[in-house]
Order: C-alpha cells, then sequence, then structure tokens
C-alpha cells in the first residue's frame, strides 16, 4: 500500500477550514498536519521554511512574485477576505472628516506592502481621489512597538518612515500620527477613546456601496507550497486545493442552517441571509475565474503603489496544473 505524503500546514482557523484541522475533509494521498497560527506569525514562520504550506498575505506574495523572489507556488485558496472601509482610523482632533482629508497627512500602517494597507490605499485612490503620495507614511507595531516587516520597500515619490519605539496606537492617540490603517482595530477604538474614530463610521454601508459598484470582495490571504514540495508532488496541490474546496463548501452549507448556532448572536442568522441576498449564495468563492477581478485589481493596486515592478499575469500566480479548476457549483 502506498504512503501517504506528510504535509504541514500553518493557518488561521475559521469555518472555512476547521473541516480540515478536525480530520472531516482528508487531502487524498496526504497526511496533512495543520498547525493553528495567527496569519502574521503563520506568514513569517513559512517565508523561515518552517512548513510545506501555509496561509500566506496575498499582496507579498504578488509583489515577491513580481519581483521573481517568490519561494512558494499558490493554489486558488483565500482563507481571508475582508472589506477595508473599516480599517481605517483616524484622530478625531486632526480635522479629517472625509477620506480627501487623508492627502497630506501623517498615516500609520503596520506595513507598508501589507494586503490590508494596499486595498485600503487602492480604494482610497480610485473611489475618492486620495493619492499615496500626498501623504507621510509610519511603519511600525500597532500594539506592540519593534515589529519588523517582512519585505523591505522603498517606494520612489513616497514618504515612508518606520517607529522602532512607539506603537501606531499610542502614536494615533497621541496625535502623533492623524491617521491609521490597520487590520485590527487600536485598543484606543475599542476601549472607547474620544480621540479616535473610524473614518467611515457606517462602514457596512460604505462596503455595501463598494461592493454593488465594483462587485470586489478583497481577497487578503492565499494559500502556498514550497516550491521543492511542488515540484517533486505536483499532485499535491491538486489534492490540497479539493480538500480546501470541500471544507469551504461544508462551511457555506452550514451557514444555511445554522444549527446549532455556533455564535452567540441572537440574530447571526438573518444577518447571514442578508448578506447572501447582497452577495449572492456562493459570496466567497475559490478558485481563479470567481475571483479574477479582484486577483486583477490587487495586481494592479501593487504594481500602481510602486511596490512592484509590474502587475504580474494572473494566470501565472497559480500551480498550473491547478489553474483550470474552478469552484464547483453549490
Amino acid at each position: 500500500m502506498k504512503k501517504n505524503l506528510s504535509v504541514s500546514y500553518a493557518g488561521h482557523l475559521s469555518d472555512r477550514v476547521q473541516d480540515l484541522y478536525y480530520g472531516k475533509v482528508v487531502p487524498e494521498g496526504i497526511d496533512l498536519h495543520y498547525l493553528p497560527l495567527q496569519p502574521f506569525e503563520a506568514f513569517n514562520r513559512m517565508l523561515r521554511g518552517d512548513f510545506d504550506c501555509a496561509e500566506m498575505s496575498f499582496s507579498t506574495y504578488v509583489i515577491q512574485k513580481a519581483r521573481g523572489q517568490m519561494p512558494f507556488v499558490a493554489i486558488p485558496v483565500f482563507p481571508s477576505r475582508t472589506f477595508r472601509h473599516s480599517a481605517i482610523y483616524i484622530n478625531t482632533r486632526s480635522g479629517i472628516v472625509a477620506p480627501k482629508d487623508l492627502e497630506g497627512r501623517r498615516i500609520g500602517v503596520p506595513e507598508y506592502q501589507m494586503t490590508a494597507a494596499v486595498w485600503a490605499r487602492g480604494l482610497l485612490q480610485h473611489e475618492y481621489g486620495v493619492s499615496p503620495a500626498a501623504s507621510h507614511w509610519f511603519t511600525g507595531g500597532l500594539t506592540s512597538a519593534g515589529r519588523k516587516p517582512m519585505l523591505e520597500v522603498d517606494v520612489a515619490g513616497v514618504s515612508i518612515q518606520h517607529v522602532h519605539d512607539r506603537t501606531l496606537s499610542d502614536m494615533l492617540t497621541a496625535g502623533a500620527l492623524d491617521a491609521v490603517i490597520a487590520p485590527q482595530p487600536p485598543p484606543a477604538f475599542t476601549q472607547g477613546h474620544e480621540a479616535v474614530a473610524r473614518l467611515f463610521p457606517d462602514y457596512p454601508a460604505a462596503e455595501r456601496a463598494y461592493w454593488c459598484k465594483t462587485r470586489i470582495f478583497p481577497i487578503m490571504h492565499v494559500v502556498v507550497l514550497r516550491k521543492e514540495l511542488f515540484s517533486s508532488h505536483p499532485w499535491a496541490a491538486v489534492s490540497l486545493y479539493q480538500a480546501f474546496e470541500q471544507a469551504r463548501r461544508n462551511a457555506m452549507d452550514f451557514l444555511r442552517t445554522q444549527e446549532p448556532p455556533t455564535v452567540s448572536w441572537p440574530w447571526a442568522f438573518e444577518y447571514g441571509r442578508e448578506i447572501r441576498e447582497l452577495m449572492g449564495e456562493d459570496f466567497w468563492p475559490y478558485g481563479i475565474e470567481p475571483n479574477r477581478r479582484e486577483i486583477e485589481t490587487l495586481c494592479q493596486y501593487v504594481a500602481e503603489q510602486g511596490l512592484a515592478p509590474r502587475a504580474p499575469a494572473v494566470d501565472e500566480l497559480f500551480a498550473a496544473n491547478v489553474a483550470a479548476l474552478s469552484t464547483l457549483k453549490l
């Protein structure tokens, strides 16, 4: 009997992947060793070579692919997607009341090239006319000082300064920054500090309007394999893709029933129904074709923002033997 291939995977644990973690879905021919980690840790450890396969920052992958410096091969599995109007926080004493007011201001971001920041700058530029080059950017830890970026970036014509000894959250509260773009809210915001607010107070309405206009549901993360693994066992990319897809389908099926409920919000099921009415039944697809608009847009943004020498073609980003696969109909 042929022995299964042992593959280690690191990534965030969510409803879309939990069946892989608990063994309810098993990749054919693979013994998957799933290590649940916060995304930032998974990214950095994958870059150090700790895993065979992992969740990865999509912008980092695209940038390094365009630079010819990416040691991984991606499959079109997208564990994280988030609208980013909600990620923009302002100091309420800065005089910022509209997106255009961000021009010329001091804006903090954990990493300039991080996917959340790329999407936020892209939507600010294309939806509100805010030029990234018109602001002064500060990078560093949101809640812990001394964060080191995954990639070194030097963008011509853009002021980017790394902060070593202060947190972005403290700087925003103190008025040393006028705004912060971050995947997680600054502690001052969650604690109700009067000096910190969202740029878009009714961000769900802004994000719904963005979806209706663009039909873009921004992709944050992608699943990658080591090139050595793919070269030796190209079939593993297909097996992993199919397993991730099955786990995702299981999660989407469960969202239609929610029996028994898995979250404590009393009206979560009704909220889910509203989301499906707006975005369709299969609002979180895997595969290339259902996501081509989002992928092309991110590639466009990393090139526009000076993070990559070119915008990679969509199909060159993914394992060739998986590229033809598309999401199964639910």
